[in-house]
């Protein structure tokens, strides 16, 4: 077993058998990210507030409650044996890091990812609005206007490109990452903590990529709960419950009951969550040791129909020229109110049914995803993004425009004083929305756990859905704001970087200003009327070239490495921040042995 690294830090795996390969992968992960999936695995234990405060207690409880550890040991036990026993192999070079690390931590993980990545939170947000200004006003909110946002891929016969979007984390989500064994040489972006290479990974003659597919897999339901029974389609039932005990570092523990009904656990006041990987016990990695093997599409698009969730478009494209679109995952069939607001959970209505809705899967000439409504994610789903982003990237392939430049394709400059001025105009409407006697409603306490804030805020939400609101008020943005009156200033000098730093880790961080903006292909994202500065956009971009891998290139936000000290912790930003791409060294001769194992651990 052999570690490579190239300029950039990035690691390159080599070994003798594919347990070994998941040992020394778990091996590296310890050393380059300890400190980042220690916080993960406490964070999916509901154990975090013990190392690092009070502050941590909000989403303990949570996780707790909606039992994320009990789904990810279950989902490890019941995965297939050699799926086991290769997580088992990473988990035990976690532990030779210096670690602490269980098999089905690296479930834990994932789930911790993903459990908030979906539409249950959103559901919740509906049903306040409905009972605040009325179910008419749900449209107003929807995230398919034209300042919608999310991510891009797209691929054209020999190559694959694109830019995952989410919350920018320091360090970041993906960890960059090359594994060779005889069986197979796959470089790619995995989840720091997760064995394999999950969601954009290059086999040499074949390679895939992902967006969301918007899809609605997690349902809520409201329960009547009576002492130890609950109301169900049939009458009363059983629920399961129990009491748990969270320490909290510096302060007096808090305890918090745990309730389990037939559909779910409950996760805030009498709401139970339903989701795919909680019912079946599977989270789908079975999935991830094919898709390592995988060498043409079709080996991909097999592999990934184990997938479960979160639920995805994927693109691949191999060799041979072909491409292949389809969507992975599970999508339960059911009402279609289930979609749009938590549902009464003694209605047999609301029930889901047997099986689960079919996914698409077919051959194109080329295809651009952009979380945009498509024939095949349509009927999965009811909010998606905006179609602008999707059309640009289309004209821009078009034109022949290169995939590093259409990552970076924007109406809103950094030095751009037209952009600053316009945004901030935008937000003076926003905030003057904010006083409307019209939605003085929706401020009302909605009765939810503050961890959910984000997705329950009005202010955030009248920023994401600005001119859905005004549509529906019937308002002119001119008559609240008046456009004369923004400041003169670059828009980089408000819309800077701001990434959420791990717990516990201080950082100098530099001032990033930023172009772009949630209505572009450079998606950086902020809310309007609330904050200028950048929380979510691309965590990572890549070109995936097919017929020569050693022309591909990608970058990440920050580096390799989560120590602030590491040459690599941020070696990776001004790359990032000005577009360019770091290449993917292929060739072993060009790459570095790397020297002996430093690790760290917090807890």
């Amino acid at each position: 077993m052999k570690v490579y690294r190239d300029d950039h830090g990035i690691p390159h795996l080599r070994a003798g058998s594919v347990l070994e390969l998941a040992y020394l992968q778990g091996r590296v992960t310890a050393s380059d990210r300890g400190r980042q999936i220690t916080v993960e695995r406490l964070r999916s234990e509901g154990r975090l507030a013990s190392v690092h405060g009070a502050a941590e207690v909000g989403w303990d409880r949570f996780a707790r409650r909606a039992r994320l550890d009990d789904t990810a040991r279950r989902c490890y036990e019941n995965s297939d044996i050699e799926t086991r026993e290769w997580v088992a192999a990473y988990a035990e070079g976690v532990r030779a890091g210096g670690v602490e690390w269980h098999p089905w931590s690296s479930y834990g993980v994932f789930l911790v990812q993903h459990i908030l990545f979906g539409t249950f939170p959103n559901k919740m947000w509906r049903a306040h609005v409905e009972r605040t200004l009325g179910p008419e006003a749900v449209a107003w909110f929807a995230i398919e206007g034209p300042h919608g946002s999310g991510s891009n891929a797209w691929a054209v016969p020999g190559e694959i490109a694109g830019d995952p979007h989410r919350l920018l984390e320091l360090p970041g989500v993906y960890q960059q990452i090359r594994l060779a064994c005889p069986e197979f040489d796959v470089a790619g972006l995995t989840f720091p903590g997760v064995p394999g290479v999950q969601h954009f990974g290059h086999a040499g003659t074949v390679a895939w990529a992902v967006t969301n597919a918007m899809a609605d897999y997690q349902d809520l339901y409201l329960e009547e709960l009576r002492g130890d029974e609950v109301r169900g389609p049939s009458g009363w039932e059983p629920v399961v419950t129990h009491v748990e005990t969270i320490e909290v570092r510096d302060d007096d523990p808090v305890t918090v009951e745990i309730t389990e009904t037939p559909r779910g656990p409950i996760i805030d006041g009498n709401l139970s969550l339903r989701t795919p990987a909680r019912s079946d016990f599977d989270l789908g990695f079975d999935a991830l040791l094919p898709l390592l093997r995988a060498s043409t599409v079709d080996d991909v698009a097999d592999a990934l129909s184990h997938w479960v969730e979160p639920v995805n478009s994927v693109l691949v494209a191999d060799r041979t020229g072909r491409v292949v679109q389809l969507t992975a995952g599970r999508v339960p069939l059911r009402d279609d109110r289930n979609r749009w607001v938590p549902v009464p959970a003694w209605e047999e209505r609301y029930a889901w049914r047997p099986g689960w809705a079919p996914m698409a899967r077919c051959d194109v000439a080329s295809a651009v995803n952009a979380n945009d409504r498509r024939a095949d994610t349509e009927a999965h789903g009811i909010d998606f993004a905006p179609p602008a982003r999707a059309a640009r990237i289309r004209t821009l392939l078009d034109s022949g425009v290169p995939s590093a430049l259409i990552h970076m394709d924007t109406s809103m400059p950094a030095a751009s004083v037209e952009a600053g001025r316009h945004e901030a105009w935008r937000s003076a409407v926003a905030r003057t929305l904010w006083e409307h006697p019209e939605l003085k409603a929706l401020f009302a306490d909605c009765g939810y756990d503050p961890l959910f804030a984000p997705w329950t805020d009005p202010r955030g939400r009248i920023g994401h859905a600005l001119d859905g609101v005004l549509a529906g008020l019937g308002l002119d943005p001119s008559s609240l704001a008046d456009p004369a009156a923004a400041p003169d200033e670059p828009w980089g000098d408000r819309h800077l970087l701001h990434p959420i730093v791990l717990p516990g880790m201080a950082v100098d961080f530099p001032r990033t200003p930023l172009s772009g903006s949630r209505d572009c292909v450079l998606n950086t994202s902020s809310v309007t009327g609330v904050s200028d500065l950048c929380v979510r956009g691309p965590v990572a971009r890549y070109v995936w070239d097919l017929a020569d891998r050693q022309r591909s290139r990608w970058v990440v936000p920050f580096g390799a490495s989560d120590d602030p000290d590491s040459p690599h912790f941020l070696d990776q930003l001004p790359l990032w921040a000005a577009g360019s791409l770091v290449p993917l060294v292929t060739d072993w001769d060009r790459l570095t042995v790397a020297p002996t194992f430093v690790v760290t651990e917090e807890s």
